[in-house]
């Protein structure tokens, strides 16, 4: 599979990238996708939730009326989670959402996402490029000229290069990133993967390694 490289000002260079078919068209694995998001997500949570449940809550214990004879249900007690005030049934705990993956499980679920981008050909090689200071301005014409119809973009970098990542930070629909910090979550939520040359070789390494 070929993808014709371009430069910065969006037009083609006249060379051309071999995607490797071994990473780039695998047969997709949805289950396996699924549950990298899975974790992916999961691993943003704090767990830090909690409610105060009945036992928890500063109340008078006190029987507010007599067990029988009043025509209403029985109530024992102000902390009832059925009156107002009360403590919360069943109300949420601090936990750890947490859950292991093997490798080649995640390892098979970022070349899925890699295949489905190939196919809908939503991948684009652009040409390496450095920036000599972080200038938001500037890399947003870059990115209009690659991107003109304004799609969520997943930069993939060779390497970490400060300038680029400060420049792109704070654009939206836009996001800087390393071929060794690429992941399954990332991939899908862009609408375009735009793979900076050096970047591929890196892929490439990083995949077929294993």
């Amino acid at each position: 599979m070929e993808v014709a490289i371009i430069n910065t000002a969006g037009k083609e260079t006249g060379k051309k990238v071999k995607l490797d078919t071994s990473i780039f068209a695998i047969e997709p694995n949805d289950h396996a996708i699924y549950l990298d998001v899975k974790q992916f997500l999961a691993n943003q949570r704090q767990g830090t939730h909690k409610s105060k449940e009945r036992a928890e809550i500063a109340r008078t214990t006190k029987k507010l009326k007599r067990q029988k004879g009043t025509g209403g249900a029985r109530a024992g007690s102000m902390k009832s989670p059925l009156f107002v005030g009360g403590g919360r049934a069943f109300g949420p705990r601090p936990r750890d959402y947490h859950f292991k993956l093997n490798k080649k499980l995640k390892h098979l679920a970022c070349l899925s996402a890699l295949t489905y981008k190939a196919k809908e050909k939503h991948i684009v090689i652009l040409e390496d490029f450095k920036m000599d200071a972080p200038k938001t301005s500037s890399y947003a014409s870059i990115m209009k000229s690659i991107n003109p119809d304004n799609k969520k973009v997943l930069l993939v970098l060779p390497a970490h290069d400060k300038n680029i990542y400060l420049s792109g930070r704070n654009l939206e629909r836009n996001k800087v990133t390393t071929a060794a910090e690429l992941n399954t979550y990332d991939i899908l939520n862009a609408q375009s993967l735009v793979l900076v040359e050096g970047s591929v070789s890196v892929i490439e390494n990083r995949f077929l390694d294993k």
